[in-house]
């Protein structure tokens, strides 16, 4: 009988790029020492592969296993587009101690109330350190099954025979193969395991919950072979010193992505926040300058948050720009924008701009916040409270048209708002103009300073 033979390679263990040597700077991610030996083994390949699944026509595929498991958490189910949908696979991560396992353990606790059997796979933690986590989280375990294991295909036997509908593995850095010599949390590793894992989940109808470390660069490890092979991927936001958390779909095969679900951390565990909004601007400073609030679409949800900017004067040679929640490469341009178009030299100033409620946003709907609160700042003149700003900006200074400017609308006057400065074609085609409030449309940056600030 032939061998198989053995070939070593090293791989990058941020993006999974090999080569046949080490090398200090990975050319893929730019990532440095990133790259681990693993040995690879080459098996003969048969040339005839037989295939049991044969094409069936699309009108005739029944919905019938589309069934969707609610976890009776909204903020859960409404990022997960409904709730879990049987034999997916959902990766969550984000930073140490944000409250992954804790979520996975409440979510777990609502199926087993719901009659469901769970397993709860730990790789990390013993099953006495589960137990009382989940006293202090008063859990349900009645359906909850806990087992320490790390090998994969013991994790297999172990579901075979306790046949749960549910299983979460905590977490997958953790799990190695047989098959493989490398150690566990390595790309070739995760790879294996994971796909061992999406094929049982498909063939059995077993819904997988992975729990999945973040790298110091914000990104889970091993990062695009996870996103690619799970049907879901669930990123934790915001600070361990905040109470907030925002659990964020960047992924999703069963529905809307970028959707949210905004959390907050007590000493019971993760609470769901039912308004955000509400929450975000709770504690904003009124008459401050440099404070504005304007609506963002957050997957399916409009979330008014409050942005923040100081600007001051330089005392070195270099102007400091520091953005939290926003991107800073945007931040820049639209300062750009405001020196030039605006007539405001403010480029020359120290730019520090924060989105309070440590949320992320990304939507170029709010282009025009940000820029009212930097020139807010710089005049050291406030915006008014009852003011909504929103609108995509242009690189002439133009305020484009945004989208879903109605949802945007009833979220703001349902909390309070009653001046809103949007752009012209949105405010020419607005459906409904409720007679209270003023609804204000411009076509550029200078016609917003003039209004805001005269």
């Amino acid at each position: 009988m032939k061998r198989s033979k053995s070939t070593v390679i090293f791989v990058c263990q941020n993006c999974g790029n090999n080569s046949p040597k080490w090398i200090g700077k990975c050319p893929a991610c730019s990532g440095w020492n990133t790259y681990v030996e693993e040995i690879v083994t080459k098996e003969k390949a048969n040339p005839i592969f037989k295939s049991k699944s044969k094409p069936v026509l699309i009108n005739e595929i029944s919905l019938a296993n589309e069934q969707r498991i609610k976890t009776d958490i909204k903020e859960m189910d409404r990022v997960l587009g409904g709730g879990l949908i049987l034999g997916s696979t959902v990766l969550i991560g984000g930073d140490p101690g944000i409250g992954k396992s804790t979520l996975a353990l409440q979510i777990f606790g609502k199926y087993s109330e719901n009659g469901i059997k769970v397993l709860y796979i730990t790789g990390e933690e013993s099953s006495n350190q589960i137990k009382i986590r989940s006293k202090r989280l008063n859990v349900n375990g009645e359906n909850l099954y806990v087992v320490t294991e790390t090998n994969i295909e013991s994790i297999i036997n172990n579901i075979e025979n306790s046949s749960p509908g549910v299983v979460v593995i905590d977490s997958i850095q953790t799990i190695y193969s047989n098959d493989l010599p490398s150690a566990p949390g390595t790309v070739g590793q995760i790879r294996e395991c994971t796909s061992k894992i999406v094929q049982y989940a498909k063939n059995k109808g077993v819904s997988f919950f992975l729990v999945g470390h973040v790298t110091k660069e914000g990104s889970i490890a091993g990062p695009k072979v996870l996103e690619h092979l799970v049907d879901t991927v669930l990123y934790f936001e915001g600070g361990k010193s905040h109470p907030f958390r925002i659990l964020r779909a960047v992924k999703n095969r069963y529905g809307s992505t970028n959707e949210i679900g905004v959390f907050e951390m007590t000493n019971d565990g993760l609470k769901e926040v039912s308004n955000p909004s509400e929450i975000f601007l709770s504690e904003r400073p009124l008459n401050s300058s440099g404070s504005v609030v304007t609506p963002s679409i957050e997957g399916t949800r409009p979330i008014l948050v409050e942005i923040q900017a100081l600007v001051s004067p330089c005392n070195f040679g270099v102007p400091r720009r520091t953005t939290i929640g926003l991107d800073s490469n945007r931040v820049s341009l639209l300062v750009a924008v405001i020196e030039k178009r605006g007539g405001l030299h403010i480029t020359s100033q120290d730019i520090f701009m924060n989105v309070a409620g440590g949320v992320k946003i990304e939507e170029p709907a709010v282009d025009l916040g940000i820029c009212i609160s930097l020139v807010s700042s710089f005049l050291n003149k406030p915006v008014s409270p009852e003011t909504i700003v929103f609108g995509e900006v242009g690189l002439s200074g133009e305020i484009r048209g945004v989208s879903q400017v109605d949802v945007r609308l009833k979220e703001a006057e349902k909390l309070g708002f009653k001046r809103f400065i949007l752009p012209r074609i949105n405010s020419d085609n607005l459906k409904h103009k409720d007679s209270k409030q003023k609804y204000i449309g411009i076509e550029n940056i200078n016609e917003a300073i003039e209004i805001l600030f005269d």
